[in-house]
């Protein structure tokens, strides 16, 4: 998502975005470690609820991104996910999901601590996701003159939606 912005819109018009996957992960990572996951084993139907949205949400990215084409500048309906977006995104996001509860189960101890080991771990996670997030968003702006070519931008943001599909077999593997 962030290679496709930064190819398509540039640093600039991508900042929104980058910010909001830099804390938007993190955020929810605290509202699991705090508690959230606990109503999700209560109610395991609100858990799949959750999934089948960002899978839902998943393919809907991957053909807003499949049809992305030349970036129009002037166009002010084109642009990239604003940070509140993007910081939602991460709570459908059924791979964050994922990732959240495993490393809650995996590195934190039940204790009276818990709730500082959750919030170092989110922490960590957004200390990582500063250069994780910039590079791939580096990445793209850096793509951006071999993707100057309509065909080439055009077979590129369809290797990258279906890259997304593919990313969510699993999760609808796990479904079912």
């Amino acid at each position: 998502m962030l290679m496709s912005s930064g190819v398509n819109y540039g640093v600039r018009r991508s900042l929104p975005l980058v910010f909001g996957v830099m804390l938007g992960f993190p955020a929810m990572f605290v509202a699991i470690g705090l508690g959230l996951g606990s109503i999700f084993q209560r109610y395991p139907l609100l858990h799949e609820g959750i999934t089948v949205a960002g899978v839902t949400y998943l393919l809907y990215l991957a053909w807003k991104i499949a049809g992305s084409g030349k970036p129009d500048h002037t166009d002010t309906k084109a642009r990239p996910l604003t940070f509140i977006q993007a910081a939602l995104f991460q709570w459908v996001n059924p791979k964050a999901w994922i990732m959240a509860v495993g490393a809650i189960a995996a590195f934190t101890t039940a204790g009276p601590d818990i709730n500082q080991q959750v919030v170092r771990i989110a922490g960590i996670f957004m200390m990582a996701s500063v250069p994780s997030a910039w590079t791939w968003l580096l990445f793209g702006v850096g793509l951006q003159k071999l993707l100057a070519d309509d065909q080439r931008r055009q077979r590129f943001n369809w290797f990258m939606a279906a890259l997304l599909v593919l990313s969510i077999i699993p999760v609808v593997q796990d479904l079912f």
